[in-house]
């Protein structure tokens, strides 16, 4: 399915029934990586509907703007086409932020929000190492899918071969690196700053081996307090707990619906 916008065309997915249940992937991904969470949520009865960001996956490759609150505003134009909610959203990794963003911009459109492995605030500047590791990393497309495929750390999809197939022949696509780029280059600042606005219930999930955090346990209490939500870590889960351990993600999602308190940064953990 499309919804064309005034700068592009963004392609989703619409499945099941029931309470509805919107998510997001991150950066240099595409919608699939909830190939394997969606059917466990429309088993328990929500309708799910599943997104590529503008300028990833089968979306409009060239965009002016990538920056995540762009990518929130995409979110609220999807839920008015929708004419559904209010929505469960679920995010993974850059789109923590857009999360922020948009449900301190539309609470009402809302009934809580879950961040996978969130990248939801500016983030100490890296050493000059690292700063050109990344800088290749958006110019060379092998390099980032290597870097993508070393974000699962414990059990990787029986799919994988297949997904990381599809992958790469999006991102060999026209523009398709230049937006990822862009994603790397964009100010998280102001969805940082509404943080605080925050009023849905909300949960973050992270891996215990998530790699692209020093300490991913502190990384999702800071996260979590600043938005007043629980934490629920997954052991042994990388970067993509969505895809490595999609039962015990469904699990936290559906949890979410009954309405934890707001226990600002309160930490549990699921067995992988």
């Amino acid at each position: 399915m499309e919804l064309k916008t005034d700068l592009g065309t963004l392609a989703y997915d619409d499945t099941g029934s029931g309470p509805l249940v919107v998510c997001l992937p991150g950066m240099g991904d595409n919608r699939t990586t909830y190939r394997h969470l969606t059917p466990l949520l429309v088993a328990a009865g929500r309708r799910v509907v599943t997104m590529d960001l503008r300028g990833q996956g089968e979306s409009s490759a060239v965009w002016p703007d990538y920056a995540p609150a762009a990518l929130g505003a995409d979110l609220l134009a999807l839920l008015k086409h929708l004419g559904a909610g209010p929505a469960t959203l679920v995010v993974n990794s850059y789109t923590g932020a857009s999360a922020v963003w948009a449900a301190a911009e539309e609470p009402a459109a809302f009934s809580g929000i879950v961040l996978i492995a969130p990248f939801a605030r500016v983030m100490p500047r890296p050493n000059a190492v690292m700063r050109l590791t990344m800088a290749a990393l958006g110019r060379y497309r092998p390099l980032w899918l290597a870097y993508w495929s070393s974000l699962f750390k414990t059990r990787k999809p029986a799919d994988f071969a297949a997904a990381k197939k599809l992958l790469g022949r999006q991102l060999a696509e026209p523009g398709r690196m230049a937006a990822l780029r862009a994603m790397f280059a964009a100010d998280v600042a102001p969805c940082e700053k509404r943080s605080a606005e925050v009023s849905v219930p909300a949960r973050v999930v992270m891996g215990t081996r998530d790699p692209d955090f020093p300490d991913p346990a502190a990384e999702a209490r800071l996260i979590a307090e600043r938005i007043h939500g629980d934490v629920l870590m997954v052991d042994g889960a990388g970067h993509y707990p969505q895809a490595e351990y999609p039962a015990e993600t469904a699990q936290a999602v559906l949890g979410l619906s009954t309405g934890p308190a707001r226990t600002d940064g309160e930490v549990s953990t699921i067995a992988g």
